[in-house]
């Protein structure tokens, strides 16, 4: 019994010789900094940097990730959940970690850092976010947001195409979203003209719901366009979006990769009921047509012929 009791207590000891010569690292959060990225009416996006320290004497295991978490401190409800791997941290360095966080724009949080090795929790840190409400952007946009555009052709007529022009609008925000006023512009790629332009509202409707506001452009055919979207609030843009249409899709539609001039016909973009009627040009023949004589030449030849005939006649009567 006496002899099975110290081995037992060798066994021990020795296992506590060998963890001594593998020292594990030493993991600390030392700070954490969070910089307001991009500021919209209903959400802000956020970028947190973490700053990871070993002050240990080995580097840490590569599996060593990160989890950041956003708590609601009115309600205390979990908003969001990231886990980055930030893999191996060599001896007495510092690994710099940086989070994008989308969350609402209200209330405030709490957010917390941990850092797991191998699954296990080495360090935790936690800072609190108060007055995101207050957060102003330097463009102030609104919950809706233009999410697609889809092209269909009603009609083509006299080198004229009616295109309907179907814009969906998603309510990304936490409530009823105000109704905009919405501008619709066909802009011609080469000429930047703009080929017809239309006014509608947005509307209203709930968050996360998606709308289609449908536009009829009528444009000159043959040509490529975008269209663009624009949402304003009285006197002030607050969102804008751009799609495009090719009518004419041989030609480039990306400008810094236009290798080509195209001739631009300026008569196909004049505003009908606006200033004095263009002035038509002949259009050249599909067909090459023989031109015809030149006045005159026809009479004069048949009197010749008269004259012949009388003088033919007159001889003949005199023989």
């Amino acid at each position: 019994m006496f002899c099975l009791l110290l081995v037992m207590i060798s066994l021990v000891s020795t296992s506590g010789c060998l963890r001594s010569f593998e020292e594990e690292s030493q993991l600390q959060i030392i700070n954490i900094d969070v910089m307001a990225k991009d500021v919209r009416s209903a959400f802000v996006d956020l970028n947190v940097t973490m700053y990871v320290e070993n002050y240990g004497e080995t580097a840490s295991n590569n599996n060593t990730t990160l989890v950041l978490k956003a708590y609601n401190i009115r309600t205390g409800l979990l908003e969001i959940e990231k886990e980055n791997p930030i893999g191996n941290i060599p001896a007495e360095s510092t690994r710099k970690v940086t989070v994008p966080v989308n969350l609402p724009k209200k209330d405030g949080y709490r957010v917390v850092a941990l850092v797991f090795e191998d699954g296990s929790r080495k360090t935790g840190r936690q800072i609190t976010l108060n007055n995101i409400e207050d957060l102003q952007g330097s463009l102030e946009t609104p919950g809706v947001e233009i999410s697609e555009m889809d092209f269909m052709i009603r009609e083509v007529a006299e080198k004229k195409v009616l295109i309907q022009n179907d814009i969906y609008l998603t309510n990304e925000g936490v409530g009823e979203n105000e109704n905009y006023r919405m501008l619709v512009k066909a802009r011609e790629m080469d000429a930047s003209l703009i080929a017809d332009k239309a006014w509608t509202d947005t509307g209203t409707f709930e968050p996360d719901e998606t709308v289609i506001r449908s536009v009829n452009l009528s444009v000159p055919d043959n040509y490529n366009y975008a269209v663009e979207v624009i949402l304003w609030e009285d006197d002030t843009i607050v969102r804008q979006g751009v799609d495009y249409v090719q009518l004419n899709p041989e030609k480039e539609i990306d400008k810094d990769k236009r290798l080509q001039t195209k001739n631009i016909d300026s008569g196909d973009f004049v505003v009908e009921g606006f200033g004095e009627a263009p002035v038509e040009e002949e259009s050249a023949s599909e067909y090459p047509t023989e031109e015809p004589g030149t006045p005159g030449f026809e009479i004069f030849g048949a009197l010749m012929m008269l004259c012949m005939v009388y003088f033919v006649a007159r001889r003949n009567k005199d023989e």
